[in-house]
């Protein structure tokens, strides 16, 4: 799928945060592994292109510091353990409870002192989806991205040590609920809009959310995928509720993958889909920005994306 008005690709870009979409994420994290100096981070849910699997082979080489934290459920995400392994790159499987069908969905990479987190995976094929990460700059946010890694490095290997929870920018989940807290506090306020573009949403109080910000006055729009069945009900009770829904007209193969919504000037998005799962059970991660740049970026998009999807019906 192509991306629309994607940014030039700049690893040194002087940008605090920048929003990435679509094909060109993976220009931004093929160029930012590649001109690592010092440290390389991944924790990714599904971790299968093997021209990332190289370049994390090659700062091994180079005497960059490297590990990954991948998810042992996906089997993409399996084989690529086993070619790091032959790679000579450090690599730990996040200790999922199957008990509690959790999975580690984190999408996250951290380049000297630089971040990316967002909802793309980097699957074979995840380059086809529509998705969105955000490049950040801003020291406190890469400070807390690498924190949090650190604890799932060290939950992997064996020494559980959660951090304590905040309230910032950077939210996770389980441990903790910082996601929800991030999403409807944001939801909440929203006085004049909420424009969202989700993969899956089901979880009760965020629908109730979306339709109370409508009631309030706020023009709330969102943006389905299709394919996912689960979506059928939200789009009903949306509907009846008075929001505007719509569903997002992906190409055969493609995803809606996105999980990202802007509530007046402040824009949240990550792995967490707005489930029941996403919001309390997952290793999830998001992070919320108020940058003129990236807000405005989003805005056009989802204006070309909400244009789209005016005739489609499921």
């Amino acid at each position: 799928m192509a991306a629309a008005d994607a940014p030039a690709v700049e690893t040194g870009a002087a940008q605090p945060v920048r929003l990435w979409q679509d094909a060109t994420i993976f220009q931004l994290v093929g160029g930012l592994i590649g001109s690592a100096h010092a440290r390389v981070r991944v924790e990714m849910y599904e971790l299968g292109r093997a021209d990332i699997l190289r370049e994390l082979g090659d700062a091994v080489r180079r005497g960059v510091s490297v590990r990954v934290i991948s998810d042992p459920t996906v089997v993409a995400s399996r084989r690529s353990a086993t070619v790091l392994d032959t790679l000579g790159v450090p690599e730990r499987v996040y200790p999922v409870d199957d008990g509690r069908h959790q999975i580690d969905h984190v999408k996250l990479l951290i380049v000297d002192g630089e971040a990316v987190v967002g909802g793309m995976n980097w699957g074979a094929h995840s380059d086809r989806n529509h998705d969105y990460v955000l490049d950040t700059h801003v020291a406190v946010d890469v400070d807390r991205l690498a924190r949090i890694f650190d604890q799932d490095w060290s939950l992997a290997g064996g020494r559980p040590s959660p951090l304590a929870a905040i309230a910032g920018e950077v939210a996770q989940t389980a441990p903790g609920e910082e996601i929800r807290s991030l999403l409807e506090s944001a939801l909440i306020r929203a006085k004049h809009r909420a424009l969202a573009e989700v993969y899956t949403l089901t979880d009760p109080e965020v629908i109730a959310e979306l339709v109370q910000a409508h009631r309030r006055g706020a023009m709330v729009r969102v943006l389905l995928d299709p394919n996912q069945a689960y979506n059928l009900h939200a789009f009903a009770v949306l509907s009846s509720g008075g929001v505007e829904v719509r569903w997002y007209p992906i190409p055969r193969g493609a995803l809606l993958h996105a999980k990202i919504g802007l509530f007046d000037e402040e824009l949240v998005l990550g792995s967490a889909n707005w489930t029941l799962s996403g919001l309390g059970v997952n290793h999830e991660l998001d992070i919320e920005t108020g940058d003129p740049a990236a807000v405005a970026e989003y805005e056009a998009r989802f204006a070309a994306d909400w244009a789209r999807s005016g005739g489609y019906a499921v």
